[in-house]
Parts: C-alpha cells; structure tokens; sequence
C-alpha cells in the first residue's frame, strides 16, 4: 500500500474518464450493438400466477413467414441460479410457470415485429394451480408447494441466531420497546432495459455481450445451462445504463439467446421492453419486521430481538443471502451487546425479488432507525444525543462476530447536526414542518464469493508498452458508478501519470482477470487493492531502471507528474516514456497482475462468512419536510447527509454517488411500491402488477428532487485502497427512516411502513383527532414457524465464535 498522503490524483476533483463519450453519445450499450446477419429473440410469457403447462404447440409459430426458431423448455434440461443453493431456474419453464411473466417459449426471426407477432401464434394450455399471494398464504397452505426444495412446504429460507442472552437482557432493561414495520417491494428503474447478444465465431465459440453487472457469474451458469466448455464462452458486460442489483442476477434471455445463436449460427439479439422488465424484477423484498428492544434509563441498547418475514416470490435468486442481510449487520452501527435475530423467506407466485440496491439491508434499518426516534420520544432524549452515545467502537467485534475497522459515524452525526441546524429545528419548527434524522451503516463488499472458494475476488493485471500507453485490465463492471474511474486514478496516482492515460479494460471475460461483478459496494476496495499491488510491481521495475539510469539507488526514484525523478533532486529525472524504454530493456515485456482476497472472518458458526467485509461505511442523514393536513401530501425541502467515505477517490463521484441515494431513497420513501392485485374471477386467475409500466409506477422527477448538502468525512480505512470506503449504497439506507420520523416531528403520526403515501398521512392525522393512537402500519406478526435459534456467545462474554449450547431461557420481558 502506498504510504504517501500528499497524491497527485487521489482526492483530486475531475471529470470521470469515461464521462466524454457518455455525454457525447459515443458509449454504446448493449441494445446499440448490430452483428451482419443478426436476428431477434422474443419470449412467450405466462398470463398465469401457478399454472402447470400441459401443452405447447409451435407449429404455427414455426410457419410464420420470417420465423427462424422456436425454442421450448424442451430445448433447456439443465436448471440455473445466481447462487449454488437455489438452483431452482430454466430458460424456459419446462412443465410449471410460477409467476405472471415466467417465460415458457421463444421465437428467433428476421425482427422484432416478426418475432412478436410469431410469439402471439403459440398455444398452450395451461392447468392452474392454487396461487399463493402473500407471506401469511406461503405459511398457511405449505402442502401447494411451489417448489419441491427449501426447509418445508413454502419456505426457503428459515434461520434463527441468538448471541449472549437476549430474553435475559430484556428482562432487566430498564424499557423494552416493540414495534411492527412494514417496507413494501420496490425495483429498480434503470434508464437501460435489459438487453443481449449472442454470437458464435467461425470455431463454435460462443460471445455474449450483455447488459449486466456480474459478466463472471453469468460465464460460469452459460457454461453449465448450455453444457459447453467454460473456455469456450465469452462474456463481455457492456456499460450499464444503471444497474441498481437488478442486473446481477442471471436471467432467462441471456441463455436463451446464447442457445438460439449456438443453433443457428447466426448473432441473435434481444431487448425487453419495459413491462418485460417489471416481470423480471429481481427488486426488493417486502420485509415485515418486528423489533423488541431493551434499553437503559440513559437510551442504551441492551439487548436486541429482530424478527423478519421476507416475500421472496417466485425463485430464489439472492434469497439466501437476502435473508442473512436482514439482519446481520444491524450491530454494526450502535453498541448492541446481545443480539437475535430471525429471519424466513417464502415462495410467492410472484416475479423473483433479488439484491436491490442495499440488498436487504434497506427494511431492517427503516424498522430500527424508527424505533430509535420512538425511544428517544419516550425517554425525553435528543434522538441525535440517542445515536452519538451509543455509536459503535472503531477496531472492535461485534456481538455477532463482525469485526468494525475505522468508523466515523459519530462525525456524520455531529456534521448533519450542524449544517442542518437541527438544535434549532426539531421540535421548534411551526405545524406541519419537521425534521428527522437516521443513520446507517454498509458493507465495503462482502467478505466470501457467491460461490465459496479460496480464490481471489479481484485481479487487475497491467501492460506497458515503448510509447508509454498503460493499459489496465480487470473483470470489474462499470454500471455508472465509476468503476473505470476509480481503476485508472489507483493506476495512474501509482505510476506517478495523469488518470486519462490510463485505458481500462473491463468487464471481459475474455480478456481480463476474473472479478465476481459490480455488486455489495465491493469494486473500489477489492478492485483498488488489486490495482495497487499490480502498479506497485511494475513501478519497481521503472524505478529500478530509472535509478540504474541516473546512477542512484532505486529507493530515491519519485514516479509523479508524468516523470521518475529524485525524492531529493526533482530537476533530476527523465519522463514517463524514457522510464517505460528503459525497464522494457531491462526486464523485457513490462506487465504485472496483482489480486485481491478479503480478509478472514472471525466468527467460525454456521452463518459466520455473511456480513464479514473488510470495512463498513458509515452515514448519517437530516430530513425537513412540509406536510399539508388537507391532503397528505409530503414535501421535501432539504436533506443534509455526511457519509463516512473513508478516503475520496473522485469527490465529484462520491457526491453524485451520495445525491444519487437520497434520490433513490425519497422515492422508496414517499411513493415506489411494487403491488400487486388478483384479478376478478370472471376476467383470469391471475395475480398481477398493479404497476407494471413507468406511467403508472411513480419515482421522483428532476423538479421533486430537493436541495442536498453533502458532507463527506474522511478516515482512511488501512484496509482499502488509499482508505478509500463504499458509497454506491450507504448513503441510501437512512433517507427512509428520516423521512418517517421527521414526519412524526412536523405533525405528530407515525406511519411505521413505506411508502409513506397522502392516504397513510390522513388515515394518521383522522386517527389523532379521534384520540386514537396516531400510527398507521402492521398490526401482526404471524406466527412463523422459526427454528431454534444457533447460539454464539458475544466476543466479550468469553465466546470465540463458534455456536454453543443455547442459555437456559430467562424470563420474558414486559414490554414498556
């Protein structure tokens, strides 16, 4: 790791390298790309929720003029899934549909309009079979399974830890706070839908090139989907025109097309239409949640139960480690000295729910951050006094074996609280303004790969040649985060050169070093660690042939400012090229590789490898708001939000990164909800997005995005690149739970579950005036059958991380 702090591109604002052809039009997407010959996939998608699929006849289809292929589930024997426990996919369903949208066939022709007119032809028929719409269905009928995998009848992921003695914590709490919430699903909205291509080269290699996050995942499941070499596939990740985690799963057109290119010999393209996009969904989940908490007479945490019900629908995808991330990292931000936790996830016969952007993280914090306020309510505390006097420990184990590096959470709160001039607004401000503030912690990338191995996660490797051109290679995807960015600045900032002579080649598997994708705000610690070790190789070899050169020893040599010069002679040095002639005829071809493996976890349970990361950001969060008593209606004026980035990369990146999340979080907070509704019986069976389409499914404009002032507080974390921490999802979590609480400070109701819509405002507001409690959101908990909870003992209970035998069970607290 390079030791200096003076640098000559980290830190520094500029223009992004890649942001000239993206502004000019010159970036070309996946749906931009044309091959001679190319045809055009269309898929058959079921109108049914649960259907069994007695039959399908192509025959029509087959004879439509233009029509080159039709492909079945027939065409598809072997299953697919992100994940090794959920391999629960096919291309095409082969015998059951499980969702309205489940492709079932394929039509490859001459264009799109032929190939949607052919797909129209297909007849099937169809069985329905008895539809499970909600969690409380899944549990209540688990003999109409789903799937015939998973703990039991309709769940799929069922898991329950408990870490020192929580019944016993409770019991001696001086309070003990219960509440329900509700966070409803969500998805994506990526300006760019889904789109791919597929060819075959004159030797049956096969090229996708795709609009995804995760080119390496999708490599491996196209080699075991189409039963083909490994080696004999290529995936190239075109740029993302946003991604949000809605394009790191594997999807049912990426090998569909891959297939229909092998058997034609011909480049085979699709591109989904938008309300193709909200059946793939792979958003996120619904999470109902219910927190009992203990706390001190002072508002200390002392002991935590957090119980979850996800509605995963229709497959698995993420599910497993979605599940695990609904509760895992909630020690992570406060002092939480026992902690359990219970989590299950059920089958629903609706579209799959995946890794939105915070990836289970979102739902936990909104119920938590919530409570927080309610406690601080109660106990007559400040609730940003509340949150600085618990912040976690820097350098410390969690309760659940997570191990905290440098956290600068307690800045966050002390800077929002300043710039907002919360001391002079909350509780001060007049009827129906308020403000509210949260926080939240994230994963600077997950510390074990999707697939367990002892690999590294990251490879960059590196080529100079004669004229001095640095090209930097890695699988890394760029989604529209930066990535590019963040490699060549690592690259050049090492190399002593400036960012735009770096080129970046990224995201090809054909090409590059293996990176497992753009997902779990992971690039810029394990790319960037990566980057580092590759440049600092070959920057010893300049050095050593510069200090040859100029007869000193290689230690004195400086690479910076395009020049290797002397630490202590500057005018002494050659320039960047003559340092690059001089090593290539001193070592021969110049080219280095470096990698990437994060550290071990500490905890050694079943479970332990969830949650690990080498380092958490950290971000705390002010929102003011007017609500209008007459209708509900919820104004945004201004968020203020300080995020812990560890060390800046690009600042101008890292605060359209921040800007971008209080974006994304005031729609989920005030208005994107992904619902659905059964059709009547006499129209259809079907249970169907009552949203399916942009018209009708709302987010945030340019003119409801409010005023935000960003604070940006630097700690460098020694286990990033140059300090440098997440931003990609972070500064989202706390947006939703500021906003809820700030509505409580403007006008006295509690709505305990998003979005936070003008009907649950007024339904609150009637409720105060009648006396009533003024709270709207989940009134019950169903009885989830979870199982006995895998007890560790906390690090400072004398455990070391392995499970034990569960404490005998205190006695049950009162609730306060």
């Amino acid at each position: 790791m390079n030791a200096r702090t003076k640098f000559s591109v980290i830190g520094k604002p500029r223009r992004r390298v890649d942001a000239r052809s993206k502004v000019t039009g010159l970036t070309r997407f996946a749906d931009d790309l044309v091959l001679p010959r190319m045809l055009h996939a269309k898929l058959l998608r079921s109108p049914h929720p649960h259907a069994r699929i007695d039959s399908i006849d192509t025959s029509r289809a087959e004879r439509h003029p233009g029509v080159h292929l039709v492909l079945t589930g027939k065409d598809f024997p072997v299953s697919f899934g992100i994940m090794p426990v959920s391999q629960d996919e096919y291309p095409l369903a082969p015998e059951r549909v499980r969702y309205v949208g489940d492709p079932l066939a394929a039509v490859i022709a001459k264009d799109e309009q032929t190939a949607a007119e052919a797909v129209e032809l297909i007849e099937v028929k169809y069985a329905p079979l008895l539809t499970i719409a909600t969690p409380e269905e899944a549990l209540a009928h688990p003999e109409a399974r789903i799937h015939e995998y998973g703990e039991n009848g309709n769940i799929h992921r069922n898991q329950a830890y408990e870490f020192g003695d929580v019944d016993e914590a409770l019991a001696e709490s001086d309070h003990v706070f219960e509440d329900l919430f509700f966070f409803q699903g969500n998805t994506h909205l990526p300006i760019e839908q889904h789109a791919s291509l597929a060819a075959v080269d004159g030797e049956g290699k096969l090229t996708l090139w795709s609009s995804t996050q995760v080119p390496h995942y999708i490599h491996r499941a196209l080699a075991r989907a189409l039963q083909m070499p490994a080696a004999h596939i290529r995936v190239i990740a075109c740029p993302n025109g946003g991604g949000f985690g809605g394009k790191c799963d594997l999807h049912n057109h990426e090998i569909v097309v891959s297939r229909a290119a092998i058997r034609l010999g011909r480049p085979v393209k699709i591109c989904l239409t938008r309300e193709e996009v909200f059946y793939m969904h792979r958003g996120r989940h619904p999470v109902l949640m219910k927190f009992r908490t203990g706390v001190n007479k002072d508002g200390k945490i002392t002991g935590m139960h957090l119980q979850t019900l996800l509605d995963g629908g229709g497959y698995g995808s993420y599910g497993p480690a979605s599940t695990f991330y609904t509760g895992v990292l909630q020690p992570v931000t406060y002092e939480l000295p026992r902690y359990k936790f219970e989590a299950c996830r059920v089958f629903t016969n609706k579209p799959a729910c995946g890794p939105k952007r915070g990836h289970g993280t979102p739902q936990p914090r909104f119920g938590q951050e919530v409570q927080l306020d309610k406690i601080a309510e109660r106990l007559r505390i400040d609730p940003a006094v509340l949150r600085l006097n618990m912040v976690a420990k820097p350098n410390s184990l969690t309760a659940n074996w997570l191990r905290i590096g440098t956290i600068g959470l307690a800045e966050c709160i002390r800077e929002v609280v300043r710039i907002s001039g919360w001391n002079e607004k909350h509780r001060k401000l007049p009827e129906g303004r308020g403000v509210g503030i949260a926080c939240s912690a994230y994963m600077s990338g997950a510390g074990l790969p999707i697939y367990w191995n002892k690999m590294p996660h990251s490879g960059v490797q590196l080529l100079l040649d004669r004229s001095g051109q640095v090209t930097v290679f890695c699988g890394a995807t760029e989604i529209g985060q930066g990535s590019d960015d963040v490699l060549a600045a690592i690259v050049a900032e090492v190399l002593g050169i400036d960012a735009y002579d770096v080129r970046c080649m990224t995201g090809d598997t054909g090409l590059t070093p293996i990176d497992l994708g753009s997902y779990s705000s992971r690039v810029t610690v394990m790319m960037g660690n990566a980057a580092i070790q590759a440049a600092e190789n070959l920057r010893e070899m300049l050095a050593e042939a510069a200090a040859e050169h100029l007869e000193v020893l290689p230690d004195r040599i400086v690479l910076a400012q395009g020049r290797a010069f002397l630490a202590d002679d500057p005018g002494r040095g050659i320039d960047f090229r003559a340092a690059v002639e001089l090593a290539e005829t001193k070592h021969g071809t110049l080219g280095s590789v470096g990698s990437y493996t994060p550290p071990r976890p500490p905890a050694r349970y079943k479970g332990g490898g969830v949650g690990p990361s080498p380092a958490y950001s950290y971000t705390a969060c002010v929102v003011e708001v007017e609500v209008d008593p007459s209708t509900g209606w919820i104004t945004v004026p201004k968020v203020w939000i300080a995020h812990d980035i560890g060390r800046s990369i690009n600042p101008v990146s890292v605060r359209g990164q921040v800007e971008g999340s209080v974006y994304m979080g005031l729609g989920e907070a005030l208005m994107e909800e992904q619902v659905f509704r059964r059709l009547p019986p006499k129209l259809s069976n079907a249970l169907v997005h009552r949203i399916p389409s942009l018209l009708e499914y709302k987010s945030l404009t340019s003119l409801d995005m409010p005023e935000v002032e960003t604070v940006l507080i630097e700690d460098p974390d020694p286990n990033c690149p140059f300090g440098a921490k997440e931003v990609g999802q972070g500064p989202l979590l706390p947006v939703m739970p500021a906003v809820a609480n700030a509505v409580w400070d403007a006008i006295g109701v509690r709505i305990d579950e998003v979005p936070i819509t003008p009907d649950k405002v007024l339904e609150a507001l009637e409720k105060k005036a009648k006396g009533e409690n003024p709270r709207v959101g989940p009134e019950h908990f169903p009885a989830v059958p979870y199982p006995e909870p895998i007890f560790v003992a906390p690090p400072w209970e004398g455990g070391d991380g392995n499970a034990q035998k569960p404490p005998r069970r205190a006695k049950e607290a009162v609730t306060s």
